[in-house]
């Protein structure tokens, strides 16, 4: 290896991958700079001219609407932001700016606003400095269309890529379609972020912790990605492509192995079962693995139906989602979680307040029940799905019983309304739970006197009881799932439930390592939502142990005081486990 092209970084995702460098702005506040190729700075000038046009026609556009809506004189304020798109000095500094200096167009357009902001901000007078935000506004518009444009190309393509961006986010992951996407490398980011996650639900290789990354790189730019160890390459020499492929073509001879036992049920040698459902973002992504592999959705985020939207979808088109999954899952369960957003997952289109601390702010079921018209649409929705399938509902960020009954009261009076429109509505559809604050294990037997099912998110859980922000780089390698304390937490939630006879599901990231199941297995859990992928290594070790060894390995586990003891205790057992599969 060429140690000068060599990075290393945070491991946050596992996996292989060779492919071009595609650098995104998405998910981050922050527009990055990268270097363009001298062969190709004529077309970056004409990325950047075409962007222009394109936000012109679109202001003239609007311009027309609102003066055909409202008056002439309210339509102006577009006519002035096309007047300022077509400043020849404007343009000029951004064109000489790519030219020069080799850097992208988007870097280019920030600097002018930059230079507008810092011009307009030493003048007098609130009006004269705000007038600031109107110049900029239609380079902001600009920077946009550069951005769909991007999207939109990426996602036509034929080639995949590495994606590249200055963080990681939900954004950066959903930036185009999975096909087209190899890995995923980030400056910053945190092993347990929302981003992170979902790397590891849609398999693919991911890497952050790489500062100064984007300015080694040029777009295009062959790039090898080591998942596993956290290694990035720029641009490998032929000897350590072939190594690199090699490694690729083992990896994939175990999954082989590992897929014999996809279809068949998670079941130990004695007898007892783990239910393996996937979590799912929408209903194409049932068109990415074998449903026969799955015993069914145990967690439908639908906040990534609203994100792919550029406003609040309606009734209808939810229902059509939620009929769709149910069709295709037949009599298997589909739980559809309500609207989580907040932190990092914003929406576009929908303005949430600044927080200084998102993490303990305005998010989950805090957004629906002061939004109440937004959870009506989407319960809805949900019900009368429910009767093309078993349609099961779960809310997310539950803290009290308060908030508990007001959404139990909003689901029943909904109930009454469809019935009294015509609707035909199930008298059973099941309501549940997640478990994700202290408040929630603290309360939960109360909570079960009124609901169905519990199910544990632990990403969240996690940082709330560690009280570590999963998503701050800063105190990020304190979030550990494997501290004493979150074993008790899911032991208690296991016995609150086996008491009054309710089941009981992790979703969580931690469920998807196969001896993390079997001790969930152990602690009493019925069932585990994970990424489809890791469905087949579950059942592969589950079907090759038993529920003593789960019981044992989850006492053992919860006796522990240290986290570093937990990991010890998991590495040995793990070892001992698949030396007994790889001999029998």
């Amino acid at each position: 290896m060429v140690s000068s092209r060599v990075i290393r970084g945070l491991a946050v995702s596992a996996g292989l991958a060779v492919g071009p460098a595609h650098i995104v702005r998405a998910g981050s506040s922050e527009v990055p700079t990268w270097y363009v190729r001298a062969q190709d700075i004529g077309a970056e000038i004409e990325r950047l001219e075409a962007a222009v046009r394109a936000v012109e026609q679109l202001l003239g556009e609007q311009q027309a609407r609102v003066a055909r809506t409202t008056n002439a004189k309210d339509a102006e304020i577009f006519a002035v932001h096309r007047m300022i798109l077509s400043d020849p000095t404007a343009i000029g500094n951004v064109e000489k700016a790519i030219s020069e200096e080799a850097i992208n167009a988007e870097a280019a357009i920030q600097r002018l606003i930059d230079r507008f902001e810092v011009s307009m901000g030493k003048l007098e007078g609130a009006p004269v400095r705000a007038f600031a935000a109107d110049v900029s506004d239609p380079w902001r518009r600009v920077l946009d269309m550069l951005l769909e444009r991007d999207r939109a190309e990426v996602g036509q393509a034929q080639e995949q890529v590495v994606l590249v961006a200055p963080e990681l986010t939900p954004q950066v992951i959903a930036f185009v379609d999975r096909s087209r996407v190899l890995a995923v490398l980030c400056e910053k980011g945190g092993r347990f972020s929302h981003g992170a996650v979902l790397a590891r639900s849609m398999r693919l290789p991911c890497i952050v912790g790489l500062p100064g990354l984007l300015g080694r790189l040029e777009q295009n730019m062959e790039v090898w990605v080591d998942g596993d160890n956290g290694i990035v390459q720029l641009e490998p020499e032929e000897a350590d492509r072939a190594e690199f492929e090699a490694r690729i073509e083992a990896r994939e001879g175990r999954q082989k192995a590992v897929a014999a036992f996809a279809k068949e049920s998670a079941r130990t040698v004695d007898g007892a079962r783990l239910v393996c459902e996937a979590n799912i973002e929408s209903v194409h992504d049932l068109d990415t693995f074998d449903l026969d592999q799955i015993d069914g959705v145990g967690l439908l985020r639908t906040e990534f139906l609203y994100m792919e939207k550029r406003e609040f979808p309606s009734e209808e088109e939810q229902y059509r989602m939620y009929r769709r999954v149910a069709e295709r899952l037949g009599e298997r369960p589909v739980t559809i979680r309500t609207l989580d957003i907040g932190g990092d997952k914003q929406l576009e289109y929908f303005r949430m307040p600044p927080e200084r601390n998102p993490a303990l702010g305005w998010r989950g079921l805090r957004v629906s029940l002061q939004w109440p018209d937004l959870l009506r649409v989407q319960l809805r929705a949900a019900m009368r799905a429910s009767v093309s399938g078993a349609l099961r509902v779960l809310l997310p960020m539950v803290s009290s019983v308060d908030q508990l009954e007001e959404a139990l009261a909003i689901f029943d009076g909904l109930r009454l309304d469809l019935d009294e429109q015509g609707y035909s509505i199930p008298d059973d559809i099941p309501l549940g739970v997640m478990v994700e604050v202290p408040s929630a294990i603290f309360n939960l037997r109360s909570f079960l006197d009124e609901i169905d099912f519990v199910s544990v998110g632990t990403n969240d859980l996690v940082q709330y009881l560690l009280a570590v922000d999963r998503d701050n780089s800063w105190v990020a390698k304190l979030y550990e799932p494997y501290d004493p304390s979150v074993f008790q937490a899911l032991r208690d939630v296991a016995d609150a439930c086996a008491e009054k006879n309710k089941p009981c599901s992790v979703c969580g990231d931690l469920a998807s390592d196969p001896l993390n199941a079997l001790v969930l297995l152990g602690l009493g859990y019925h069932s585990v939502s994970v990424a489809p992928h890791f469905v087949p290594e579950i059942k592969y070790l589950l079907r090759s142990t038993t529920m003593e060894k789960a019981r044992e390995l989850a006492e053992a586990v919860t006796s522990q005081r240290r986290a570093r003891d937990v990991r010890e205790l998991m590495r040995e057992a793990r070892e001992e486990l698949y030396e007994e599969i790889d001999g029998a």
